[in-house]
């Protein structure tokens, strides 16, 4: 089955440009410097798919057109990958049933806590958006594709990467345990965290994420969650012919 790839977002949590910065890449006039907080969606058979709903969700989906929702992954519960679930509203008022929402149980439960008064029944004060949560431990199946989480380490913390047929998402790694590397053969697309290329202590950079590709071997890489350190053309022409940095609205077609 014929899937289709959208970056809603290629950003670092503090988005690029930055609020306050002076830098060349804040000030750059190329788009695909424009960084919004990191996310994907994903398209089949009428379905769409989302990946972490972002601050910038409600411009992500303007520019996008997306007209509805067919299901919720979630990677962990960073502010940068969750706070624009309340700009789900719209897409599911008009649903007979809820949208589900699949997350870890722990980030399932931090989303329950933290959002209190979508998932309280007893509020009402005003519209809310029509979401259901779905703690998983292992893969899930939605309209006839496999969604495999791969556990990667962000700093301290185990959180979800997805694995969807022949395509992989792992936004804000420090590290992935050995565990996880056989759920990331025979790939067409690999999306990998690469902040910068300074150490940082709960994302990857620019050199680990390559020494990963080399492993892994997929036949095309893609970084995201980038900040303002990385200027796109000049990173880029420094990257191998079939690795390079995503950016906002890139579209890829891929086999799911």
């Amino acid at each position: 089955m014929r899937a289709k790839l959208t970056v809603l977002g290629s950003g670092t949590s503090m988005g690029v440009p930055t609020i306050g910065c002076d830098c060349p890449v804040c000030h750059s006039s190329d788009p695909h410097d424009k960084r919004t907080r990191p996310s994907i969606m994903l398209e089949y058979d009428g379905r769409v798919i989302l990946i972490d709903t972002t601050p910038d969700f409600r411009e992500q989906a303007i520019r996008a057109q997306i007209k509805h929702v067919d299901a919720m992954l979630y990677t962990h519960t960073h502010a940068d990958h969750i706070l624009g679930i309340d700009d789900l509203r719209p897409l599911s008022f008009h649903r007979a049933a809820k949208i589900p929402l699949y997350a870890r149980p722990e980030s399932a439960q931090f989303l329950r806590n933290m959002f209190r008064y979508i998932f309280d029944a007893d509020y009402k004060f005003g519209g809310i958006a029509k979401v259901e949560l779905k703690p998983i431990n292992g893969p899930v199946e939605l309209f006839g594709a496999r969604f495999e989480p791969v556990p990667v380490i962000h700093g301290d913390t185990e959180i979800n990467g997805y694995r969807f047929g022949s395509a992989a998402y792992l936004t804000d790694f420090s590290d992935i345990p050995e565990q996880s590397f056989p759920h990331l053969q025979d790939l067409d697309i690999l999306f990998l965290d690469a902040l910068r290329h300074k150490p940082h202590p709960t994302h990857s950079t620019v050199e680990n994420s390559l020494r990963i590709v080399e492993r892994v071997k997929p036949q095309r890489a893609f970084f995201t969650h980038i900040c303002h350190d990385l200027p796109h053309e000049a990173t880029n022409a420094t990257l191998p012919p079939h690795v390079r940095l995503s950016h906002d609205g890139m579209e890829l077609d891929f086999e799911l």
